[in-house]
């Protein structure tokens, strides 16, 4: 595998595959589990640290000379697997709960995201969403799937903005855009999920139409980006500088515009662009 090149169709359903077995296993037992807040105020639980540790080993032992970056890591080791990453090692980017404050109290709505990256480019992505047995998945230049079905929103109508259904992450916006879009809103009606990886993937899906979100990380959004990307949809920060899947990633806390067509994007961020 080159910095530009994906993985086989085998290599793709090996990972899949882990990533389903392991969610599988760990994360269908429902009911409420013990948590801790960590220093960046969000919640961990025994089941993280698990899931990490068990899809680590799992992706290690198929591609033994790929890297892991992955969300229950220290800084230090995160940092390391970033500059081995940016240096040419192909690393995979994992969040093995997104949503832990959901599942940790019971409410259905989480997902497992595992990313692979080269050169800090996204190849190939995997969001799995064990609830709904809903398994996203996407690869750079060739399209993305849900349960094995392709995900296209070309054949979809344009809507206008003022008939979506957003998915809006009030807690970490401008209060400015917050306070506009809770006061004045310019959609049909608004959710939030709790899950970054599936408000990307219910975009690439066409559940709903529009979304925003003021800070979201690596391991959140980049298999997510790419599946609405491949499906056909477009995004952007909220200073309305666009995505484009052959830049490079970035390490830091992002936030995130997107929409599941580029017109309905332009006027998404009309609402909800902070200018300098």
């Amino acid at each position: 595998m080159t910095q530009d090149q994906g993985l086989t169709i085998a290599d793709q359903h090996a990972a899949i595959d882990l990533v389903r077995d392991t969610a599988n296993r760990h994360l269908l037992d429902g009911g409420t589990q013990a948590a801790e807040r960590k220093t960046d105020g969000s919640w961990v639980t025994a089941t993280d640290h698990a899931m990490q540790s068990e899809l680590q080993t799992g992706l290690a032992e198929r591609f033994p000379t790929h890297g892991f970056l992955g969300e229950e890591m220290s800084v230090a080791e995160q940092e390391h697997a970033w500059r081995e990453c940016l240096d040419g090692r192909p690393t995979w980017v994992v969040d093995p709960l997104d949503g832990t404050s959901n599942f940790r109290l019971g409410f259905p709505v989480f997902s497992v995201t595992v990313a692979l990256l080269a050169g800090g480019k996204t190849v190939f992505g995997v969001v799995f969403d064990p609830s709904r047995d809903e398994c996203f998945h996407g690869a750079r230049g060739d399209g993305a799937w849900l349960n094995g079905e392709p995900l296209s929103l070309a054949n979809k109508p344009r809507q206008d903005l003022k008939s979506c259904l957003a998915t809006v992450d009030f807690k970490r916006l401008p209060r400015g855009v917050a306070t506009h879009l809770a006061c004045d809103p310019p959609y049909a009606s608004q959710r939030s999920i709790g899950s970054v990886a599936l408000d990307w993937c219910w975009l690439a899906a066409h559940r709903v139409q529009v979304y925003v979100h003021g800070k979201q990380k690596l391991w959140d959004y980049a298999a997510g980006q790419l599946i609405l990307h491949e499906a056909g949809g477009a995004s952007a920060d909220l200073g309305g500088e666009l995505d484009y899947l052959d830049r490079p990633l970035e390490p830091l806390p992002r936030s995130a515009v997107a929409a599941t067509h580029v017109g309905l994007l332009e006027d998404w961020l009309e609402e909800v662009r902070v200018e300098g």
